[in-house]
């Protein structure tokens, strides 16, 4: 069978008031054409290890526009499927003044949307929204759509494949060897993007609705950069450097390239080769990618994966919490000191909400908090040698490697959100929101307290907070207007946890980790953190996509599901899973009775779970 000429695409990328990115796979080099509003633009494609790109720039577009568009590959349409019955794919530019609406989400694997697909990973959540936006109620109403989606990480798996990828992976190779049924190579992960980006509800969605993406660790494998124990045993295989080469090269093609600005391009050092390529023959960036990705590597602070993006009064950070982390016993940090002086730099007042988008949840339950750090401190020898092996070993088996196990980061980065909060860096914006994914599980936790319990007392209980520096909150923090400081996670879109794992992950994180998590990091004589926070919603453990909305409240989020009724597993029906609205001013107080009442919704939530 013939491959058609368009293989994967179009993807909409980065959308401003006035351009946008069309990203596309073809099947041979050609030139690409988008048509809109009556006018053109074309690029050239650009090959990777035999696979064919371009990046269309459309520009000159009128603010708060929607236009529909085509694409052309070498004279021929292509775009949209002839045969589909979707709504015309549209450009919709930034308007100015209009509230921002995002979507977000994270862990999406790919297997088929019937009801085998659909018994053992649930429904797509990505995909049950898609259709909603496709219907609408009468004909699609772009007025409601999310301006763009923020993609936090494992948009695809390449240590945990599915049996299509396994089918795949086994016509190439002996699976018996090394790396396996995981992934080797960029030929292979070029295939587990084709198998992502495929499905017609799904890729017109993505056709339709801009998209920003950042990776987590199954984007490459499982625990990436956990600590330098877990790298030097993955640098030690006969197979490690040609996934990471391969996981960091095609990550830049697929889904890096479309974060970036076009100011931002232009400084790119990959594009700008591209861009000014001016042969007659496709340009052929095979052995630069490698060598890109390979340094990249090695020398994290030669490169930076994090982005800022200003929406009027909303700005969105969106940290590499993976590739620049500092592994060294003794001077651990999720983020180096590049990474961290430019985050320090984004970290500004002046906007109604800052959102930061992070794949791992900044704030954990404050009893898994606990738990991470003591790890932590274990491990560079709190307990001596033996201790620090033990702990080494915990570390990697039980995923102990969110922000709360690297300390120092942690705390530079919780300054950085008190100081905005505080006004200490220009007006102080209503909340100070992070975002996040990865724990397949959501939830909603917030700040309630910052200082006001001495080091070495902290009552961690799963539901009410970690500790505080200091007996006093300082001065500079009592008086004057404060934002609210929220964590928010949705996990996965489309990857479940068994129910036994839901059961235990909530028993764990929001009832034994409480005093266990305290009494280990006294043991270990971890700092408390600079302020305390609490559950506001969750946890539940459904295959979701959030939606968050600037009205004039507050900032509003809801969760959606994917439900099957009457037995129609391709054409689910959109569930709003949970809601919660963060209004302006300081978080309200919680009885103790309140406090008890939230910890049984969250037991209840994981035994009365929809059925995989």
């Amino acid at each position: 069978m013939t491959q058609p000429p368009l293989v994967l695409g179009p993807l909409l990328r980065y959308v401003d008031a006035t351009s946008a990115a069309v990203w596309v796979e073809t099947r041979d080099a050609a030139r690409v054409v988008v048509r809109a509003a009556g006018r053109s633009w074309e690029a050239r494609t650009f090959a990777a290890h035999g696979h064919h790109y371009a990046l269309v720039e459309v520009v000159g577009l009128q603010p708060g526009s929607i236009e529909a568009y085509t694409v052309e590959v070498d004279g021929t349409p292509v775009w949209p499927d002839a045969g589909s019955d979707n709504p015309a794919s549209v450009i919709a530019t930034m308007r100015p003044g209009k509230p921002l609406r995002m979507a977000f989400g994270s862990c999406r694997t790919s297997v088929s949307h019937d009801a085998k697909g659909n018994k053992t990973h649930g429904v797509d959540a990505m995909r049950s929204y898609a259709l909603r936006m496709a219907r609408g109620e009468s004909g699609p109403d772009h007025e409601r759509w999310p301006d763009l989606v923020l993609f936090l990480g494992d948009q695809v798996y390449a240590d945990e494949t599915t049996a299509e990828m396994k089918e795949f992976i086994e016509s190439r190779r002996d699976t018996g060897e090394p790396p396996w049924e995981e992934l080797k190579d960029y030929e292979e992960y070029a295939h587990l993007y084709r198998l992502a980006w495929t499905d017609p509800a799904n890729r017109w969605l993505l056709s339709t609705l801009p998209s920003l993406m950042i990776f987590d660790d199954h984007d490459i494998r499982d625990d990436w950069n956990t600590s330098r124990s877990w790298r030097e045993k993955m640098e030690a295989t006969s197979w490690w450097h040609e996934r990471i080469v391969s996981g960091l090269g095609s990550y830049w093609v697929y889904q890096h390239l479309g974060n970036l600005s076009p100011a931002e391009r232009a400084q790119d050092e990959l594009w700008q080769r591209i861009a000014a390529w001016d042969g007659t023959d496709e340009l052929d960036i095979t052995e630069t990618l490698d060598k890109f990705a390979e340094r990249v590597d090695q020398e994290p602070e030669t490169y930076r994966w994090s982005y800022a993006r200003d929406f009027d009064d909303v700005r969105l950070v969106v940290v590499d919490s993976r590739a620049a982390r500092v592994l060294t016993p003794g001077h651990r940090s999720i983020l180096d000191d590049t990474e961290m002086a430019w985050l320090d730099e984004q970290m500004q007042g002046g906007f109604r909400h800052l959102l930061v988008g992070t794949s791992l949840p900044f704030l954990l339950s404050p009893g898994l908090h606990h738990l991470e750090a003591w790890n932590e401190a274990l491990v560079n020898g709190a307990w001596g040698r033996f201790g620090s092996w033990v702990g080494e070993h915990i570390r990697q088996v039980v995923d102990l490697e969110h922000w709360a196990a690297f300390q120092r980061g942690f705390a530079e980065v919780a300054e950085m959100a008190l100081s905005v909060a505080y006004g200490e860096r220009g007006p102080a914006p209503e909340t100070v929101t992070f975002l996040s994914g990865d724990v397949h599980h959501s939830y909603v936790s917030e700040v309630h307290k910052v200082g006001g319990r001495r080091r070495g007392r902290a009552e961690g209980d799963g539901g009410d907070g970690g500790g505080a520096v200091g007996g006093v909150e300082p001065a500079r923090r009592r008086t004057g207007r404060r934002s609210r400081i929220v964590q928010a996670v949705c996990s996965p879109i489309r990857n479940p946890l068994p129910r036994y794992m839901r059961f235990a992950t909530a028993i764990l994180s929001y009832g034994l980790a409480g005093p266990m998590g305290t009494v280990a990091a006294r043991s270990a004589h971890v700092p408390d953190p600079p302020f305390r926070w609490r559950s506001v919603q969750g946890p539940w453990f459904d295959n979701n996509l959030a939606v968050l909305e600037e009205t004039p409240k507050g900032l509003a989020m809801a969760w959606y599901t994917g439900v099957v009724t009457g037995g129609d597993h391709l054409n689910p029906e959109l569930d709003e899973v949970a809601s919660v609205l963060i209004r302006p001013g300081r978080p309200r107080r919680l009885s103790r009775a309140s406090r008890v009442k939230g910890r049984l919704r969250r037991f209840r939530a994981a035994r009365s779970l929809r059925p995989r």
